[in-house]
């Protein structure tokens, strides 16, 4: 967990900025993949980490184990960044899938929330990418949809979903709780259209 300064920073931030954070969901939010969306402008990163410390859960989301390094990998280290490593163990292997080394993450770890935002980019993407829910699959863990609504300028995390064994079920689902949030830019934002709630 963060330190009170940081706390205090989060805070500040929501209140200063006119947000508020919905902390409906009483869970205690330990092992999870998080997704962020919409995801429109750089202003959504700043926004959620300052709100994840005001639901004090620890922001955390993978990049490549290369930006780690020194000075860089100080930073992003400091901003939640963990490494993932494809490696495999065995050199007579091919190297780990993405979802395959995420999975090993939460096998490693006892508490970790992992952010991921799977539409990957800040333009309008209507195919999102679907490897947060293999990996919630793979991993045993819930799917917890966070979200910014900058019409009602309210951020949370509006619903957990346990994965099943109906990924377009479980996809529709997801994609009904996101139209419903209004992103910065809404020219830049669609749900998965292979996913259309019915």
């Amino acid at each position: 967990m963060s330190n009170p300064f940081v706390r205090f920073l989060g805070k500040s931030i929501i209140s200063l900025s006119g947000w508020k954070v919905d902390q409906h969901l009483k869970q205690d939010f330990k092992r999870c993949v998080m997704i962020g969306a919409p995801h429109t402008s750089n202003w959504d990163f700043p926004i959620t980490a300052a709100a994840f410390e005001v639901m004090n859960i620890p922001l955390r989301f993978t990049i490549k184990k290369e930006w780690m390094k020194p000075p860089l990998g100080w930073i992003m280290k400091g901003l939640g960044a963990i490494p993932i490593d494809r490696t495999p163990k065995d050199a007579r292997s091919q190297p780990l899938s993405t979802v395959e080394a995420m999975v090993h993450l939460f096998d490693n770890q006892k508490e970790l929330v992992v952010l991921v935002t799977p539409e990957g980019t800040r333009s309008r993407n209507d195919h999102w990418k679907t490897g947060f829910y293999h990996v919630a699959k793979l991993a045993g863990v819930p799917i917890a949809l966070a979200y910014l609504d900058w019409g009602k300028k309210e951020a949370g995390i509006g619903k957990v979903i346990w994965p099943s064994d109906d990924i377009e079920k479980d996809m529709q689902e997801i994609m009904r709780f996101y139209q419903g949030i209004t992103p910065r830019y809404p020219e830049k934002f669609s749900i998965d259209v292979r996913y259309q709630p019915k």
